[in-house]
């Protein structure tokens, strides 16, 4: 199949355009539908890789240690996010558990992994293996990752209990909240112009190479 890498296709109407040159900041969208065809991300992706790390030891710091800590009548508790899902497993809430554990655990942590993965220096340089199913299985656990609406309800919850106990948040809780800032800008970046960077750095490998002389 020939590829033109020098056409972009509007993924709302499927309308075809020549691709632009964007100056910094700049977004092309569509005329039809004014849907967004292309940006100019400029340092962005450089900038997304300390960004993917950082939210990756922060993920490791709020599973790690306890979220709160519960002190009433001298008596203290606390756990952490993992040791909050077996506890509901325990107490016959399996589905509610697996979900938790799907959304505020395996879904993030796969785009997060997956991101990193694909933003190394060397896999920007060429495609590295299973480029086309990890961008897919990216954007498939997009929308099931849900750390935000979890921190939501651990503040719902806190003020709760505020009343009848003292509640001391603990490190977890301070990296959930820093976590969700930090996700939310990492997967805001659309997986479709790490595509594109691919392709642009492609093509130039293969012009370059058509260029040089034969032996």
């Amino acid at each position: 199949m020939h590829k033109r890498p020098d056409l972009i296709v509007c993924e709302e109407c499927d309308a075809v355009y020549h691709r632009p040159q964007l100056r910094a900041g700049e977004i092309a969208r569509c005329l039809r539908c004014d849907a967004e065809l292309e940006r100019d991300t400029g340092r962005r992706l450089e900038r997304l890789l300390p960004m993917t790390v950082g939210a990756l030891i922060l993920f490791v710091i709020a599973n790690a240690f306890p979220i709160v800590t519960i002190e009433l009548q001298g008596l203290s508790s606390d756990t952490t996010l993992l040791g909050a899902v077996m506890a509901l497993a325990h107490d016959g809430m399996s589905e509610v558990a697996l979900l938790v554990l799907a959304t505020t655990l395996l879904f993030p942590l796969i785009q997060m992994l997956v991101l990193f993965y694909l933003l190394l220096p060397s896999s920007r340089l060429e495609r590295p293996p299973g480029f086309v199913l990890l961008l897919r299985l990216m954007q498939a656990a997009r929308p099931w990752g849900m750390v935000e609406v979890f921190m939501l309800g651990i503040l719902v919850a806190l003020i709760k209990l505020s009343n009848m106990a003292e509640v001391i948040p603990g490190p977890a809780l301070w990296s959930f909240g820093a976590l969700t800032v930090l996700l939310t800008v990492v997967v805001s970046f659309n997986p479709r112009y790490i595509w594109h960077i691919c392709e642009q750095k492609q093509a130039m490998a293969e012009q370059l190479q058509a260029r040089e002389p034969a032996p």
